[in-house]
């Protein structure tokens, strides 16, 4: 069997569509021929089944915490989709928002075994502890944003609180790192001295292998950018800008990974309750999704130079052409 890769879905606030991403995508590199799995993360709002168009009666996560089932395996569900199945969150269990740490450990060791090529996590929106450590299990999570400021704004919150929590996790039992990590969790994008850079300049006065480690961690982690309900594709001249600040403020690469644009079989979709890729396949929108999955089977593995131009210049050629006329 091929090896699995793990496909944390997280956006800044709810809203911007990263259930309806999760269930597409899935569903799309099921298409394809790679057996997938959907998983609800979303702790506390799972509502992932309703964008796959099934039920929610379906045992999930929270039975797995409250050990009424020892088995992930044992909870997935046929979706109706070949090679694409479901494990549900906690529709059956509520008040799972906030699971203590060794749930959590516990729950993460069996996600990473579970028999899929491709695992989609379908995480809750904003930036908890739990969201951001799901969003750890891979270093090339998915962050989908529209093009609003207020939007892109948070995305730029998640990811710094991300890269935090990063380096909290690495350097837990260092008391001095920690103290300084906690006056950065409480400062503004707005503060400059919420950099990773300054960050970095502080801790060499403490310890400098431990500043050099922070900034492989840094390199380590390079998140894709999906870019949702796009009207025009000059919208994207705003990863110029995202690219900056990732790189002054959190010392963060992107790589953007696709550019879906405003159509209304996708609200047609979620209000029928029927996956898009399934029912409306000849849509803009779904030609969009398909294309990122095409990105993930080819160029999961790499980074992509000027990736950013790269889907500018294929959501060009997708405005300029008869679909979207």
């Amino acid at each position: 069997m091929k090896k699995t890769t793990i496909i944390p879905i997280a956006s800044g606030k709810g809203g911007a569509g990263k259930s309806f991403l999760t269930a597409n995508l899935a569903i799309a590199l099921a298409q394809m021929g790679h057996p997938t799995i959907a998983v609800d993360l979303d702790l506390g709002g799972s509502n992932l089944y309703s964008f796959l168009g099934l039920k929610n009666h379906f045992p999930g996560i929270g039975d797995f915490l409250k050990a009424r089932i020892a088995d992930l395996p044992e909870l997935l569900v046929p979706t109706g989709t070949a090679n694409l199945k479901f494990l549900a969150g906690d529709g059956r269990t509520p008040f799972l928002a906030n699971i203590p740490y060794a749930q959590k450990i516990r729950l993460i060791s069996h996600i990473i075994k579970l028999p899929g090529e491709y695992i989609l996590l379908d995480l809750g929106a904003g930036s908890s502890f739990n969201t951001l450590d799901f969003f750890r299990l891979s270093p090339h999570g998915f962050i989908i944003t529209t093009t609003e400021y207020p939007s892109i704004m948070n995305m730029m919150s998640f990811l710094k609180y991300f890269i935090l929590r990063v380096i909290e996790g690495n350097f837990s039992k260092n008391q001095k790192i920690r103290e300084l990590l906690y006056l950065h969790y409480n400062q503004s994008m707005a503060n400059k001295q919420t950099s990773i850079e300054s960050l970095t300049s502080e801790v060499l006065s403490i310890d400098n292998e431990v500043a050099e480690k922070i900034l492989e961690l840094c390199r380590r982690y390079r998140p894709r950018v999906v870019f949702n309900r796009g009207e025009h594709p000059d919208e994207m001249r705003i990863a110029k800008n995202i690219n900056t600040s990732l790189k002054n403020i959190l010392s963060l690469k992107a790589d953007y990974f696709g550019f879906i644009f405003e159509d209304s079989c996708v609200r047609e979709s979620i209000r029928k309750r029927i996956p898009l890729m399934s029912s409306y396949r000849e849509s803009l929108a779904a030609e969009n999704i398909s294309k990122i999955a095409r990105r993930i089977v080819k160029f999961w593995d790499h980074q992509i130079e000027n990736s950013d131009e790269l889907v500018y210049n294929q959501a060009l050629s997708d405005y300029n052409g008869t679909k979207i006329r």
